[in-house]
């Protein structure tokens, strides 16, 4: 057994041994504007090898019987960019891979929004590793064996950023945790990273270094949070509360009820509703703090913050203390009350003809066509350098994609009245749900905002699953000055 070292590198066991940085072509992706480099671009040879670049841009080829000649790289599958078509209409380029040579790829970035990074799963850096280039992550390419992760929500506790996301695979098993996932990050200036850079993610773990059940429950099904938030009851103390449901399946809710964080235990204690035909009078969606004449208020989005509750420990856990926006026939408008669950856009568009005129709040359509859009889920924040409220949603039902187009509105209310909106980003034939606009990364004042959604062939009908990406967190980063926003001003 002493020999089998020696063995292995005189040739016996050659095919498991990494290959040096010195043996990769190196081709970077980078978007022609700003020089940075682009994830998420895919490149084909004619025989239909497809590789994805990086969150830094990179790709690390080496192919055995395509290196040092000329290769035909199709530049494709690339949402929200573009490369110039030949006479043939091939979107590509000729490039001759050597070995320790690299090569630059430039792109235009047509997605209002610019696609930073992918900030979960496993080879976030990759190819940028086997080229032997510095990343941002201490662990770049597997972190608490996480390789995918769905629905993220971030909120700022004790100080630092409380992540929390819900299904999570892990190498040995597709069903990794399916109890809710969390981790903690640095504030950007308070020892985090840069936004722009990436997130450094100190995933809280088990004995065996993998991400620890967070809403365990010995009952048989998965759990999820959501409407996750911060408020300090009468004595000063700091509390994280959510929303959870035990489900069976995406349809069928076995029981749900209050979340709340324990400190001591490093888990999400789960207190069940006993009434289970209240479905909203509770937090859910995206939690958002809102100041009112009447005190402040937590709003509650899902497509739109129409229910909403006292800013208050007590409240919170109160289901009677909820409110939702609904209409009154006697006042003509909109009112708060506790009877009716919240509107919703579709049920404001079948009323919309008998509201008197300006009434309406949720008829968004695109400012550029005047074609309606279907708010799925979106997420709301007040924006200093706008000084309104901003939307990010992503759209239900698109002609491009089922859960994929992303989308900018703007109004005056939390409520709004949301009416225009443009389109930031686009995916294809592929999924980016439950966006979530992360206000304590805002620079400039507000001018630049960050978002990310969940990255998922899911439910769009495309059979080809991006490798690594998929079932994964990818950040945006949008630039409010950018004039092609003019139109949902």
């Amino acid at each position: 057994m002493r020999f089998l070292p020696l063995l292995l590198i005189l040739g016996f066991g050659r095919a498991v041994l990494p290959a040096a940085p010195a043996e990769y072509f190196g081709i970077h992706v980078i978007d022609e504007a700003t020089g940075r480099g682009v994830p998420l671009i895919s490149l084909t040879t004619t025989n239909r090898i497809t590789l994805v670049t990086d969150s830094a841009g990179w790709i690390a080829f080496n192919e055995p019987g395509l290196m040092d000649r000329e290769v035909f790289f199709t530049v494709e599958g690339s949402p929200g960019y573009s490369f110039p078509k030949d006479g043939f209409g091939f979107a590509g380029l000729r490039l001759t891979p050597k070995a320790g040579a690299s090569a630059e790829i430039k792109v235009k970035r047509e997605n209002i929004a610019e696609r930073l990074y992918r900030v979960t799963g496993q080879g976030i850096y990759r190819d940028s590793t086997l080229l032997g280039k510095g990343t941002p992550l201490p662990r770049p390419n597997l972190n608490a064996d996480v390789m995918g992760q769905d629905s993220v929500q971030v909120v700022p506790y004790r100080g630092r950023l409380f992540w929390l996301w819900g299904d999570t695979p892990r190498p040995n098993y597709p069903l990794g945790n399916f109890h809710c996932t969390c981790a903690w990050s640095d504030l950007p200036g308070k020892g985090g990273l840069d936004p722009a850079e990436g997130v450094s993610l100190d995933y809280i773990t088990n004995e065996q270094g993998q991400v620890r059940k967070m809403a365990p429950t010995e009952a048989p099904g998965v759990v999820w949070v959501f409407g996750v938030l911060t408020v300090t009851d009468a004595g000063k103390k700091e509390h994280l509360l959510g929303h959870y449901g035990r489900f069976k399946d995406l349809g069928t809710c076995l029981e749900h009820g209050f979340a709340e964080y324990d400190d001591e235990l490093g888990r999400f204690l789960l207190r069940p509703q006993e009434d289970k035909e209240l479905g909203w009078q509770h937090p859910e969606g995206n939690a958002v703090r809102v100041t009112e004449e009447k005190g402040d208020y937590f709003y509650f989005s899902n497509a739109f913050p129409v229910a909403r509750v006292p800013a208050n420990y007590e409240s919170l856990q109160d289901p009677k203390a909820y409110e939702a926006l609904a209409w009154s026939e006697d006042q003509k408008d909109y009112v708060w009350q506790k009877e009716k669950p919240p509107v919703t856009q579709a049920s404001e568009a079948l009323a919309v003809a008998a509201m008197p005129a300006g009434k309406a709040r949720f008829q968004v359509k695109d400012a550029a066509t005047g074609d309606r859009v279907s708010i799925h889920h979106s997420s709301v924040n007040w924006n200093a350098y706008r000084k309104c409220w901003i939307m990010i949603a992503v759209q239900h039902m698109s002609k491009i994609s089922l859960l994929g187009e992303v989308w900018y509105a703007e109004a005056a209310s939390p409520i709004g009245p949301w009416t225009k909106a443009v389109k930031i980003a686009t995916h294809p034939r592929y999924s980016f749900y439950n966006p979530r606009h992360h206000p304590f990364f805002d620079q400039q004042g507000g001018r630049l905002i960050y978002f990310e959604g969940t990255y998922t062939e899911t439910f769009s009908g495309n059979p080809v699953p991006t490798p690594r990406y998929d079932y994964n967190q990818i950040m945006y980063r949008l630039d409010l000055d950018d004039p092609r926003l003019e139109a949902a001003r």
